[in-house]
């Protein structure tokens, strides 16, 4: 696999010269922007195209603010389904070897940023973790404010409601209409104008805000690599391109760049 130029000079990072502390603190920033196309190989239905139709309900039509309020029942009723087909899928190669990097690299020099909302790169332990659009795994009360990690499968009510006001509970996830949580979208782009490398997996990663990570990144100087099964807009911009499933490429890349980099596995 051919790694293109690197921003990082890794004879640099090795350096006889340095204390092993000194070496660590050498090491590149990495962030990584993550979608669908992550997730596919662990079994993650994507939910577009005639594929993803649900009882006929085009989901762009449910997940939205204005459905809910129509019909918080129906909507709780897709996403309970969503639930039930996400909750026997496991992270892949892919997820951990993020957490993997994540653990080699000095605290705070890799960060993952997610569009996904399946809870995959928590399952697989990662921590620095940027979730844009929100946790499927997650609710939220329309009335009071009042958020917790709810896993039961099924639900036990539809919709379920507020243990503190009994206000209608939805899925804490952003849907069609809404603003990204402004924070979370805050320390995406911190980390993003940091960054050496920045990786784009399994993202076309055209949809905005999320498109301009990867731009800002580049023009903060980070190296741009892209992994996916196919070409996309971001390919033409993109130092490197590495095409295939990325549960199998990503750990190819990355054993050849903690090589590089003199990071013992």
């Amino acid at each position: 696999m051919g790694l293109g130029a690197q921003r990082v000079d890794s004879g640099k990072v090795k350096g006889s010269g340095a204390s092993p502390t000194h070496q660590r603190d050498r090491l590149p920033r990495v962030v990584a922007l993550t979608g669908a196309g992550i997730s596919a190989p662990s079994g993650v239905p994507t939910f577009r195209g005639d594929e993803g139709l649900w009882r006929r309900h085009d989901p762009r039509q449910l997940a939205t603010p204005e459905a809910f309020a129509r019909d918080p029942r129906l909507v709780w009723e897709w996403y309970d389904w969503r639930r039930q087909r996400i909750v026997t899928c496991e992270p892949n190669a892919a997820h951990y070897t993020l957490v993997e990097m994540e653990r080699a690299l000095p605290p705070g020099h890799m960060a993952v940023i997610t569009q996904n909302v399946d809870g995959l790169h928590q399952k697989a332990g990662s921590r620095n973790l940027l979730p844009l659009h929100g946790d499927i795994w997650t609710v939220r009360c329309v009335q009071c404010g009042y958020r917790a990690e709810d896993r039961r499968v099924p639900l036990p009510e539809l919709p379920p409601r507020c243990p503190r006001c009994n206000g209608l509970l939805r899925p804490d996830v952003v849907w069609f209409g809404e603003a990204l949580p402004y924070t979370v979208l805050n320390q995406a782009f911190a980390v993003v104008q940091a960054a050496d490398y920045m990786l784009v997996i399994g993202t076309s990663a055209v949809v905005q805000p999320a498109a301009s990570l990867a731009v800002v990144a580049q023009r903060h100087g980070a190296q741009l690599v892209e992994f996916n099964i196919e070409p996309t807009p971001l390919s033409e911009i993109a130092d490197e391109v590495v095409l295939g499933s990325v549960d199998e490429t990503l750990p190819i890349w990355w054993a050849e760049m903690a090589q590089r980099w003199g990071i013992k596995r």
